[in-house]
């Protein structure tokens, strides 16, 4: 069973910054997309950063030029770094990925961290 677990989130005022981690454990061969989404109360989840297998990185609109992901493609973490962050990031966050537990696999599993609380207020 692959699972995904996630650490580094917290309370952080407005103009400050926040490095999340992801790491996965289990049987992994592979992994495809890496990403983190987030979700605010009473508001649906949202993509916040992806990573995928050859490295390109796409963002929402409105962390572009704060937020930054990375990888560890042999570790099978994840990472985002968050700057300048606003209360409006406040949110649960969570980590996703697309995991091959052997060879042979037909297509990816996806699996879900169990999201970590950032709250960003003064």
């Amino acid at each position: 069973q692959i699972q995904l677990v996630e650490s580094g989130g917290g309370l952080v005022q407005p103009g400050g910054s926040l490095r999340l981690s992801c790491a996965a454990s289990g049987t992994i061969f592979s992994s495809s997309d890496m990403a983190w989404y987030r979700q605010a109360p009473g508001k649906q989840r949202e993509l916040v950063a992806r990573m995928t297998r050859d490295g390109s990185a796409n963002y929402e609109d409105s962390v572009k030029a704060r937020f930054f992901i990375s990888r560890d493609y042999a570790r099978h973490t994840v990472h985002l770094q968050m700057n300048s962050l606003k209360p409006e990031d406040t949110a649960v966050y969570y980590c996703n990925g697309q995991f091959a537990p052997w060879r042979n696999y037909k297509g990816y599993l996806e699996v879900w961290g169990q999201g970590t609380l950032v709250t960003v207020s003064s």
